[in-house]
């Protein structure tokens, strides 16, 4: 891994999320497109509220995902975006991978 001198440094700590009694958790950064985590889920149904637009790209696996009124699904390299101000719902086979970027 380089250190470039000349790169702009937004935030230099890395977050670490924990949702759901340890179910769901992330590590967050800030990227040249903005912030995003990068998180693991367990097997199981969870929901999330969105507060800004998110954009989440699965890595391994495979998930239902509640949007609307209907479920769709989603496996590995397969994407959805999420509404600002709304909540969603995620039900997973078996533990999952995904990236998300925030904005």
């Amino acid at each position: 891994m380089s250190n470039q001198t000349n790169a702009a440094v937004v935030n230099e700590t890395v977050s670490h999320n924990v949702y759901f009694e340890g179910k769901v958790q992330s590590l967050g950064l800030e990227t040249e497109k903005g912030k995003a985590t990068l998180g693991v889920m367990k097997k199981g149904t969870y929901v999330f509220s969105a507060s800004s637009p998110e954009k989440m790209i699965m890595i391994t696996g495979s998930m239902k995902v509640k949007l609307t009124d209907t479920y769709q699904v989603y496996g590995a390299q397969e994407e959805f975006d999420v509404a600002a101000g709304t909540s969603f719902e995620v039900s997973c086979d078996q533990d999952v991978a995904y990236l998300c970027y925030y904005g």
